[in-house]
């Protein structure tokens, strides 16, 4: 009979309010890769972040009496034995795309869902055989941290607006997870596809046509989000539609200037012309609902048990 990953049995045992170094400790003595992160925040704080994540007591304890307010970062794949689907909200609300995934069986098999103090939702599935990358599919809001990526883990926290919130746990599926096919769900989420030429709109400079515009950001290698942020808001006061604008700037994604980013800065341009999240479709003032309202996901259960 299948068993629950190592990462959903430990997260089960302890509540929000684990005191972080101990809660890395009991990750690391179960087995998973742990490192620390800002205390608040993402960034890792050893030399090499996730690279360093390690399974050893000694040095878990060392940096958690070093830092003992220090998130709890924990590399995904293989290292850990989990990946994740990281449903953003920001620029693009990722939770519509999700619900289009689970209507199409793409997304079944999860073993927990954790809530993000920004609102957005991580689902952890086991991580299966064999190396599964990181990849990120920008115009759905969504990104799977997998092989050469890392996630932020309960009872980490951030510091939001000057308050506190936590990396919550808001369900545990009441039976062991599966592995997520996550090759089908990305060619889901972003089929491979040409970008759409738009005829140009009364421009002979290219000025209106995203095509021409987001060739000339790729050949910048300055000041990008700024100038994209520029492009985007010209797109947006010409009427073209956010899809075409979006579609186009993705192209010139890179490692450094990752589709999530781009996605979030064409969404603010637009959003700043039209003064509301109705040309990039559900934009970030668009709160979701909670988590059991999305489509039918089973309710698990949140253990109520905390580790003091």
């Amino acid at each position: 009979m299948a068993a629950r990953t190592a990462f959903t049995t430990v997260l089960a045992g302890f509540g929000e309010d684990a005191p972080l170094p101990i809660a890395a400790r009991l990750f690391a003595q179960a087995g998973m890769p742990v490192f620390p992160c800002a205390p608040g925040g993402k960034n890792p704080l050893t030399e090499h972040g996730f690279h360093d994540a390690t399974t050893s007591l000694a040095q878990v304890e060392s940096w958690w009496r070093r830092f003992p307010a220090a998130n709890i970062g924990m590399p995904t794949g293989v290292a850990s034995g989990v990946v994740v689907v990281d449903v953003d909200v920001h620029g693009v609300n990722g939770y519509d795309a999700f619900r289009q995934a689970r209507r199409a069986g793409l997304v079944n098999g999860w073993e927990a869902l954790v809530r993000s103090p920004t609102g957005g939702l991580h689902v952890y599935y086991p991580s299966g055989n064999g190396e599964q990358p990181s990849w990120q599919a920008g115009r759905a809001g969504i990104d799977l941290r997998g092989d050469r990526g890392y996630i932020i883990v309960p009872p980490s926290r951030r510091i939001i607006g000057g308050a506190t919130a936590w990396y919550r746990l808001a369900s545990l599926s009441p039976t062991p997870g599966r592995a997520l096919d996550a090759a089908a769900l990305r060619t889901f989420l972003d089929p491979p596809r040409p970008p759409r030429r738009l005829q140009e709109r009364g421009s002979s400079s290219g000025r209106t046509d995203p095509l021409k515009l987001a060739k000339w950001l790729g050949g910048e290698r300055t000041d990008r989000n700024h100038k994209l942020f520029w492009a985007s808001c010209v797109l947006a006061e010409e009427g073209v539609p956010y899809r075409d604008a979006l579609d186009a700037m993705l192209t010139v994604s890179q490692p450094d200037f990752g589709q999530r980013e781009i996605a979030r800065t064409v969404a603010s341009g637009y959003k700043r012309i039209h003064g509301d999240a109705s040309h990039p479709r559900n934009a970030d003032t668009a709160r979701p609902g909670p988590v059991h309202d999305l489509d039918a996901i089973p309710e698990g259960r949140v253990p109520s048990r905390g580790l003091r």
